[in-house]
């Protein structure tokens, strides 16, 4: 897996935007790599679909866009998509679908089941320039553990043992999206 973060910091509110990155190709992925560190977004870039909810099962909260190639083995950047949408967890995080095909099939499908772009390939600068629209803004995971942890601890000892028992029932509700137990503890505050 390939991963990475841009370290590079702007006075900008938006520089922290965290973009999954999802390609195959390995020149193809460094291409959109590069060009999203230019607009300052952390990147975490990865080769597979299967790869991509991985990182989502663990950064659910830090991912605030998923671009990702629509040709892949294993699991499609539609296929993807449609994971995504699927989910309660993740159907709030926008994704753009790339592809060097320009099917209007495709396209019209990608964008009726809910992707927000549908980029051509190669993607350009001015492609990613529009990605900022679409960004969602979502709290660091570690601010939402810490106040997690305040609120759990700050619960009587019959409270905090429901608390564990939702959690350990969301555990088992969020395996169906194929999401890590650390993103389910946002929805048992509820």
């Amino acid at each position: 897996m390939s991963s990475s973060s841009s370290s590079s910091s702007s006075s900008s509110d938006e520089a922290k935007f965290h973009v999954l990155a999802v390609d195959d190709s390995v020149i193809d992925r460094k291409l959109i790599e590069r060009l999203l560190k230019t607009c300052s977004y952390q990147v975490t870039a990865v080769e597979s679909g299967m790869k991509a909810m991985e990182v989502l099962g663990k950064e659910i909260e830090g991912v605030n866009l998923i671009i990702t190639d629509y040709s892949m083995p294993g699991m499609t950047g539609y296929e993807l998509l449609r994971k995504v949408k699927g989910c309660s967890s993740l159907r709030d995080i926008p994704v753009v679908i790339m592809s060097s095909e320009d099917l209007p099939s495709r396209i019209d499908r990608c964008l009726q089941d809910g992707a927000e772009e549908f980029f051509l390939k190669p993607v350009r600068q001015s492609d990613v320039n529009k990605l900022r629209s679409h960004l969602i803004r979502r709290p660091s995971s570690a601010v939402a553990a810490a106040a997690e942890a305040e609120e759990v601890s700050s619960l009587q000892p019959q409270q905090q043992q429901n608390c564990r028992k939702r959690k350990a029932a969301a555990v088992l509700l969020e395996e169906s999206c194929g999401l890590s137990s650390v993103q389910s503890t946002k929805t048992i505050r509820r």
